[in-house]
């Protein structure tokens, strides 16, 4: 029992400091040795726990899927469509300003967009795609019902920009850009005005199609 314990131990530990160096590095500046050797590992547990270095990157992206996700969001079951929005809008702005565990997986998504590996195509679409249906029914929702799938896409489309935005501008880049320190009140206040402004405009964009 205590040595497969062990094992388990040694793997969460690999699985962790890939997340990190892969986040930090990429996957082709990373190397299996530099993760071992920050794991406390030889090579030989990542081929006996995950079979080579794209297993391991594949795992780690769902790793920091993971992390992300228990982070992110309260129960919205009694909340209207618009807190709901506002709650989903301040959960993806503060994870593409994060530094920490929250914001790895931003981190290893820039990575992948700067240096694609072809590895993770079918997996993101597998993480990504329930919490993608949620966010697209709340934009539903405050659009109406006679709005198109194509008019619920463009806002979902135009809401994340704002968001991601955010992600290509280094952190004192954005202090200076702000004019102040990046604080969690900041984070709010400019989640609370992206989502005014994205709900005008689905507002707007429902008035048309209606």
């Amino acid at each position: 029992m205590a040595q497969r314990e062990d094992g388990k131990e040694t793997r969460s530990r690999i699985l962790n400091c890939a997340c990190e160096m892969f986040a930090a590095k990429g996957y082709q500046a990373t190397k299996v040795a530099d993760i071992c050797k920050m794991a406390g590992a030889n090579v030989a547990a990542v081929n006996y726990y995950f079979g080579d270095k794209a297993t391991l990157y594949t795992e780690a992206w769902q790793q920091a899927f993971k992390k992300c996700s228990e982070l992110a969001l309260p129960d919205l079951t009694d909340t209207s469509p618009e807190e709901q929005l506002r709650i989903h809008i301040h959960s993806l702005i503060q994870n593409y300003t994060d530094q920490g565990d929250w914001g790895q997986f931003t981190r290893l998504y820039l990575m992948e967009l700067a240096n694609p590996t072809g590895l993770i195509h079918n997996i993101w679409h597998e993480l990504i795609e329930p919490k993608r249906q949620i966010f697209l029914g709340i934009i539903r929702k405050i659009i109406g019902t006679n709005s198109t799938d194509e008019a619920v896409i463009f806002c979902e489309m135009s809401i994340f920009n704002q968001c991601r935005a955010l992600m290509a501008i280094r952190p004192h880049d954005l202090e200076y850009l702000l004019g102040q320190p990046l604080s969690q009140d900041l984070i709010k206040r400019l989640a609370d005005h992206v989502t005014r402004f994205s709900l005008a405009g689905i507002r707007a964009v429902g008035k048309r199609k209606a």
